[in-house]
């Protein structure tokens, strides 16, 4: 089996830490590691190196090598340009299957937590197995609800499809009835009332070439640049080319491109104490939960409580009579928020990158 790590998200969310050309992934946020090295490392238990790749932006070469540097050239796939998920992915793939054609895969995200790994190693490699066996598209990881989140998508559980073979007892396998993206709080409450909603964490089990022909069905203009591409992968020279051809494909989700039009997908509940660290409010609530310290850099709190504090060496920050705040200090800029409004972080970055002047800070 085949793990394809992505890494090329912006996580404009956890501005100002992270920035374009550092984004939130290359950040140690939990311990002294980044997001996205505590990702290969959680891998490295249950996969072989060989089969681990990285699908990284071209632009970001520099910093994500430096992550890695012990990690084989190889095992790297560079986008030559941001087209989002369904092209990441696509182009991902093509690396995979230009080596076994049949390899089963997963898809993980960099920049996610898991307080579990060996329970999150196990579902990933159970699910390799009934999508291998099933051959079915694709068999998803879905995560049920702890609360009412607004900010993920959901997947509705369909049919009980019984439990996997080789599976513990609690392991059950559905078809995927439709996906739901980001609900307001009062249907993201109703979903965790009812019952039959998973958490989309985006984790996708199936066959390279089987995965593959999906973008035929369903974004052809993706499928003809990924037949013009194949020759190209193992060529350095055609550089210029393959960039070109990445650049035609449009910017698309993997989730909007194909998986919510794809019949047939199944999904397979799993806890192993994931989450998404997309926004301050989630990484206090992960703070919180390992009980480690709210606060990086010194501070003083005066009737204050609940705050997430992260302050430069040599700096100070007081907080007086204030609770549930997210104060977020570099050294160019200072982020000031309601943890309960941190969402509102991405429009104040929209704003900044469409101003000249405040470009720079983006």
């Amino acid at each position: 089996m085949k793990a394809l790590v992505l890494a090329g998200g912006d996580g404009t969310r956890l501005w100002p830490l992270s920035r374009r050309d550092n984004p939130k992934q290359l950040h140690a946020l939990f311990g002294g590691r980044s997001l996205l090295q505590s990702t290969v490392d959680r891998l490295k238990r249950g996969f072989a190196v060989r089969d681990i790749f990285i699908c990284a932006s071209a632009e970001r070469r520099d910093q994500v090598l430096s992550a890695l540097p012990d990690f084989p050239p190889e095992q790297f796939v560079w986008e030559p340009a941001r087209r989002d998920t369904a092209a990441a992915i696509g182009f991902g793939l093509l690396r995979i299957a230009q080596d076994d054609p049949l390899a089963t895969f997963v898809v993980i995200n960099s920049d996610a937590y898991v307080s579990d790994p060996d329970e999150y190693l196990r579902v990933i490699a159970l699910a390799g197995q009934e999508a291998a066996r099933r051959q079915v598209p694709a068999v998803l990881i879905g995560v049920p609800p702890t609360y009412a989140e607004t900010g993920y998508g959901y997947i509705k559980t369909g049919e009980h499809l019984g439990r996997p073979e080789g599976g513990e007892e609690t392991d059950a396998l559905f078809a995927v009835e439709r996906f739901v993206e980001k609900p307001d709080a009062a249907t993201a409450a109703g979903y965790l009332n009812h019952g039959g909603y998973l958490w989309n964490p985006t984790l996708i089990v199936g066959c390279a070439d089987r995965f593959l022909a999906l973008y035929d069905k369903h974004l052809p203009q993706h499928a003809a640049a990924f037949r013009r591409l194949r020759p190209l992968l193992a060529n350095a020279c055609q550089a210029a080319v393959l960039a070109a051809e990445f650049a035609s494909m449009p910017k698309v989700s993997i989730d909007y491109g194909i998986l919510e039009k794809q019949p047939g997908l199944l999904v397979l509940p799993a806890e192993f104490g994931w989450a998404d660290v997309g926004n301050w409010r989630a990484v206090r609530d992960i703070l919180a939960g390992e009980k480690s310290p709210l606060k990086r850099g010194r501070t003083v709190e005066i009737s204050s409580s609940g705050n997430l504090i992260v302050v430069p060496e040599g700096k100070v920050a007081v907080t007086i009579g204030v609770d549930n705040l997210a104060v977020i200090e570099t050294a160019d800029a200072l982020l000031i928020c309601p943890l309960d409004q941190v969402h509102e972080v991405k429009k104040a970055v929209e704003f900044m990158d469409k101003d000249a002047e405040l470009r720079k800070f983006v």
